[in-house]
């Protein structure tokens, strides 16, 4: 495969000048436009810009120490939150994976699993997070619920994706042995996808945690409900430490998952 030496300027879609010149004018006047329907108030501006200061200085002097106990549940539940959501999103996602995989699956359980990838990446989490904590209240459990339902998704979509791009020659070899359908799954899809499966696992796991501080803010648990009760009781100094702590795991999380990654590939 042979490669271009030399720059070209790729083709314009309008080429006359005065069309170019005419959108780019209507693209500034919508922006003027937009900009004039906000409603600004400057008052609130100022006032937020001296809490936003508090918070900053809460942020550079944390306070780990007085309010611990629940710094410390709230930690314990949004791990618990992410490993067992993951684990038991991953299990429910490698079915619904195989059956949103064109090449291997018919088309009727196709289409299935593809509309629940659908619904489920139609849904942001916070969505899902209220409508969970509406049925079952406020707790981890809703948040548990809602990160599961996130990961099936995720994990799916891409693992049906993999599936499909796999390289058929193995797989029409084992056909060839007269190998059964879960044998062609075991042998010739599997070895090609677990690397990949395994490290999207990882990345979800990740994830995952973050997205238990967030769903935390409307009552499904975790240190993001910790951290919503710092804000509204002002206490900035707890809230530093709360965030100090995620960017933390966070950072702990992301390392050692693309250490994994790619030890794994």
């Amino acid at each position: 495969m042979t490669y271009p030496t030399t720059w070209r300027r790729p083709p314009q879609i309008f080429t006359h000048r005065g069309w170019r010149i005419g959108l780019q004018l209507a693209a500034l006047a919508y922006l003027v436009f937009a900009l004039g329907t906000l409603d600004v108030n400057w008052t609130r501006i100022a006032e937020g810009g001296e809490r936003g200061l508090r918070f900053i200085w809460g942020f550079l002097s944390p306070d780990f120490s007085s309010r611990w106990r629940d710094i410390s549940q709230g930690l314990i539940e949004s791990l618990t939150m992410t490993l067992t959501s993951t684990v038991v999103g991953v299990a429910i996602s490698i079915p619904i994976g195989i059956g949103a995989a064109r090449n291997v699956a018919p088309a009727w359980i196709y289409a299935i699993c593809r509309s629940i990838i659908a619904i489920s990446r139609a849904l942001q989490e916070i969505i899902v997070a209220i409508f969970f904590v509406a049925m079952f209240g406020f707790g981890p459990f809703a948040g548990f619920l809602t990160l599961s339902f996130a990961t099936i998704g995720f994990i799916s979509k891409l693992l049906a994706e993999d599936i499909e791009d796999i390289d058929e020659a193995q797989a029409e070899a084992i056909r060839a042995t007269g190998a059964s359908w879960g044998q062609l799954i075991n042998y010739a899809i599997q070895p090609q996808v677990m690397p990949r499966l395994i490290g999207l696992s990882l990345y979800r796991l990740d994830i995952n945690f973050r997205e238990s501080a967030v769903i935390g803010i409307v009552g499904a648990g975790g240190i993001g409900a910790t951290l919503n009760t710092a804000i509204d009781r002002y206490e900035y100094d707890s809230a530093g430490a709360i965030l100090l702590i995620i960017i933390a795991l966070v950072m702990v999380a992301e390392y050692s998952s693309s250490y994994l990654r790619k030890f794994l590939q």
